[in-house]
């Protein structure tokens, strides 16, 4: 019968279909990349997202996240992102979680819930938790790398981390990841050179923060402030969700068949 997944069931067959809305992903981090990613999975008829994110949306989320309008300014990035979710599909059951992921907060998820993890978070320390716990459990995990001061969106790669090269998150990450005994991890990085931002206070968030009342993060209290753009992150996120639903679907052998010949 046809349907809103019609179009996608022409290249993946009914089976995989019937795979991605049995299937059930977490998506900690839903701001540029993460939002693109949490776009192609709800369009793509995953069942259930779990969308992890403390943050409200700035107005300076509007050159790049595709929750931020002027009218979603102030509110919660999770509960525009679940609003949205369901506009697209009404059936998609959304759990929300207004959570900074963090080793002290990690216990507030049960992972064994999940059939594949997206981690689109900053933080190493939390990158690393994530990992970690999926790592244990053996759930498919993937790991976006630094988009931030990025300008060519053609520069990205899809590979494990011990192949990666140029890019600085990466780099850390391998280390840390090595010195946890951790053998493997998908990610998405760039293999260009990070720009270096403009040094102008007058458009710094560091000297004219404008976040909503109630963030808990502010900019000022930042290391660096990257820049950033409306089509490098939301390439990483796409690429993210592609990665993730060919994962899912692969084992199809409707969709395989398709190939052999």
């Amino acid at each position: 019968m046809l349907d809103q997944f019609s179009r996608t069931e022409l290249l993946f067959g009914k089976e995989a279909m019937e795979m991605l809305k049995n299937s059930r992903v977490a998506v900690f981090g839903i701001g540029g990349v993460g939002g693109y990613a949490v776009e192609a999975l709800a369009r793509s008829g995953v069942g259930t997202l779990d969308l992890i994110d403390d943050d409200r949306i700035c107005l300076t989320n509007l050159n790049r996240q595709i929750f931020a309008t002027r009218s979603t300014v102030g509110k919660y990035k999770v509960d525009v992102a679940e609003a949205r979710v369901h506009d697209i599909c009404p059936d998609t059951k959304v759990n929300t979680y207004k959570c900074f992921y963090m080793p002290d907060t990690a216990d507030d998820f049960d992972f064994t819930q999940y059939d594949y993890i997206i981690d689109a978070i900053d933080t190493v320390t939390g990158k690393l938790e994530i990992v970690k716990r999926a790592k244990v459990l053996n759930i498919p995990v993937i790991s976006s790398m630094g988009a931030g001061n990025k300008l060519d969106p053609t520069a990205f790669r899809v590979a494990d981390i011990y192949d990666t090269k140029v890019c600085p998150l990466a780099k850390v990450m391998r280390y840390e990841l090595r010195r946890l005994g951790i053998k493997d991890l998908k990610v998405v990085y760039s293999e260009e050179k990070p720009v270096r931002p403009i040094e102008d206070m007058e458009i710094s968030c560091r000297n004219h923060c404008i976040c909503p009342p109630g963030t808990a993060r502010k900019c000022t209290v930042r290391r660096d402030i990257p820049g950033s753009n409306a089509f490098v992150p939301s390439v990483v996120g796409l690429i993210i969700a592609g990665e993730v639903i060919k994962d899912i679907t692969r084992s199809t052998p409707e969709r395989n068949d398709q190939y052999v010949h």
